[in-house]
């Protein structure tokens, strides 16, 4: 099916784009959460006023969040974790673990929807994203490193192991995800519900 975007949506495009997506995904999750609208000639003739108030939004919002965005940029978070001779974790460093470790620093919730990372299970140095908007996507570093041990620095070149992008799963999955909890107001959607389906799904805990 055909749907109008009404909102930005991660991962798949902003307000006022005309996109095909799976019934699923369409009918059960982008039009139920007031995402977007089925393609319909009718509603085409609204894609510039769409448009022209989505571009409103969106550089309010990136002028609101723009001095987190810099305070993010950069940071460096530590994490102890038990780990094997490998450097694999009995566990694993989530996106909730993160989220509350940027809020202590910052204390600014950031929601685990907008953390761009798969649960880290290794040691080492790695790179995480953080979608603030669809414009604003700082950069920070965590650094996991084993219980016991001196805490290494960004400088350090040991074990360095680049995060995993959070990897999309079919529309029929998305569609069955939960709605994005509301801690950050933005005008951008959550990404889609899989990466929310895939993380509530997940069973391990950090061993921090």
């Amino acid at each position: 099916m055909k749907v109008l975007l009404i909102k930005d949506v991660f991962k798949l495009g902003r307000a006022g784009d005309v996109k095909k997506v799976a019934d699923g995904y369409g009918r059960n999750y982008l039009i139920p959460q007031g995402l977007a609208i089925l393609a319909t000639p009718g509603a085409l003739k609204q894609v510039g006023r769409i448009k022209s108030q989505a571009e409103i939004r969106r550089a309010a919002q990136n002028e609101e969040l723009s001095g987190l965005a810099e305070q993010l940029n950069g940071m460096v978070l530590t994490f102890p974790a038990r780990a094997g001779e490998m450097g694999k974790l009995y566990g694993s460093i989530t996106t909730q673990n993160i989220a509350d470790a940027i809020a202590k620093e910052t204390r600014y919730e950031i929601k685990r929807q907008q953390i761009d990372v798969q649960p880290v299970r290794m040691l080492g140095e790695h790179t995480v994203r953080i979608r603030l908007t669809m414009d604003l996507i700082p950069e920070i570093k965590i650094i996991v490193y084993r219980e016991g041990e001196a805490v290494p620095t960004a400088s350090d070149e040991t074990a360095e192991t680049p995060a995993e992008p959070e990897t999309e799963t079919p529309p029929a999955a998305e569609a069955e995800a939960e709605a994005p909890v509301e801690t950050v107001e933005e005008p951008v959607a959550d990404e889609p519900p899989a990466e929310a389906a895939e993380e509530s799904g997940e069973a391990e805990t950090s061993e921090s």
